[in-house]
């Protein structure tokens, strides 16, 4: 019976996303057929109702909607602006400046709003005009915007390791957190390394650069550090212990608030409400979708697809790099067609138990599938960054996948580096005490 079961799961779960269903709404109903036809004939909706409630009933959860709120004040408070300054006075005078401030740009308000569409979008939004106007080729400007922009789902706050750690069980956020980091900086490097490449092939120079005099540094670094103490504040306090993550978040929205509005000025107070709509929709979303996932979650442990997954993959190989390998190329296949949030409520309950009975931490496993999922969304044909970056670079998508090619195999070899050294992911968290 366990076997029908998992099979009806994915046959009918696989139609549905044919059929353009939602992935949330597809769970669900998958779920409750699957509930009702082998475990409680007549009960599948009610439990997977009480399965959706149950998923959802978290503190650690209520960190999601204060990240994206703090985020949308973030990325509508005129914060990419400042961050690119702050770049440029030491990347200035380097080839392929502007392209370099862009993935110094991404990285810093990545980290800042969480989200890498709003980063292609601001960032993007700024240092293409001035790219094109110095000479650069546009397809490679936009490339450069779209490979960095989603490095800050790996550098915190981002709600990602949320989604994670309630996907997992409980995995610390925080230790989540202090993992990312590295991580995110080896992608940012990797971008950086091409572009620089490129750029100096190209004799890319940054002709529209302004001078900057004592008093002129000292006014950009100024008016940057609010924005960067964001970070501090977050980081700090958490590890600290002066508030845990999801008390972080609700600082977070005040800090960002005041910041916005009262510091820089540039949100109106009538811009408020529609700011609180929109994310009021996404933790909507996010929130379905969390919810779903648990009832996929029950009925994948009635079916035992997990471990049968798990005995399928150890059969293959017992080489831990193999069997890595192959998770590492069905997270790429998965990133194409899938949205992080989803993804990861799904497959981190399949894939988890099989890296742990191969060593691998759950901490290093967060990392190394918020990577890979991250990388999708810069892939076709799904990819939400890559179709954000080309609109803002007016652009279509095949002007920009030739220029694209060595950026993603340059984070390629980044995501290779951080699966197969777990230090990358490991040291800081255990340097803090967040593990053992």
């Amino acid at each position: 019976m366990e076997i029908q079961a998992a099979l009806m799961l994915v046959i009918v779960f696989g139609l549905l996303l044919v059929f353009s269903v939602p992935v949330s709404y597809s769970i669900v109903i998958t779920g409750a057929i699957t509930i009702t036809t082998f475990l409680t004939p007549g009960f599948g909706v009610f439990i997977s109702a009480q399965k959706i409630v149950g998923g959802i009933d978290s503190f650690t959860l209520l960190a999601v909607p204060f990240f994206i709120l703090a985020g949308l004040l973030m990325s509508s408070g005129g914060i990419a602006r400042r961050l690119i300054n702050l770049a440029m006075l030491v990347l200035k005078y380097i080839p392929g400046a502007l392209s370099l401030a862009n993935i110094a740009g991404n990285t810093l308000f990545g980290a800042i709003s969480g989200s890498g569409i709003a980063a292609a979008t601001a960032v993007g939004g700024v240092m293409l005009p001035l790219a094109k106007e110095d000479g650069y080729d546009e397809g490679f400007s936009a490339a450069v915007n779209i490979a960095s922009a989603p490095v800050g789902q790996l550098i915190p706050p981002t709600t990602a390791f949320i989604v994670y750690s309630a996907a997992s069980g409980g995995t610390s956020v925080a230790a989540l957190f202090m993992a990312g980091i590295i991580p995110g900086l080896i992608w940012a490097l990797c971008c950086g390394a091409v572009a620089l490449i490129i750029a100096k092939k190209r004799g890319y120079v940054s002709k529209s650069a302004k001078a900057y005099n004592t008093g002129s540094v000292l006014g950009t670094i100024w008016a940057a550090t609010p924005s960067m103490f964001l970070l501090v504040i977050i980081l700090g306090g958490i590890l600290s212990g002066a508030f845990t993550a999801t008390e972080a978040s609700a600082i977070a929205v005040a800090y960002a608030f005041i910041l916005a509005v009262c510091v820089y000025r540039s949100i109106k107070l009538d811009q408020i409400p529609n700011i609180l709509k929109d994310a009021a929709i996404m933790t909507t979303i996010v929130m379905l979708i969390i919810g779903a996932s648990a009832v996929l979650s029950f009925v994948m442990s009635f079916t035992g697809l997990p471990k049968a997954l798990s005995s399928l993959l150890l059969g293959i190989s017992d080489n831990p790099y193999v069997i890595l390998f192959i998770i590492t190329l069905c997270l790429l296949g998965i990133g194409t067609f899938m949205d992080m949030a989803p993804a990861l409520l799904i497959f981190t309950p399949i894939f988890l138990p099989v890296v742990r009975d191969i060593g691998m931490s759950p901490i290093h496993f967060g990392v190394m599938i918020v990577t890979n999922l991250a990388i999708g969304t810069i892939t076709p044909p799904v990819g939400n960054v890559l179709f954000v970056g080309c609109s803002i670079a007016k652009l279509q998508i095949e002007n920009v996948i030739k220029p694209l090619i060595p950026l993603f195999v340059s984070l390629v070899v980044a995501l290779l580096l951080i699966t197969y050294v777990p230090a990358f992911s490991e040291w800081l968290p255990k340097l803090l005490g967040l593990m053992k």
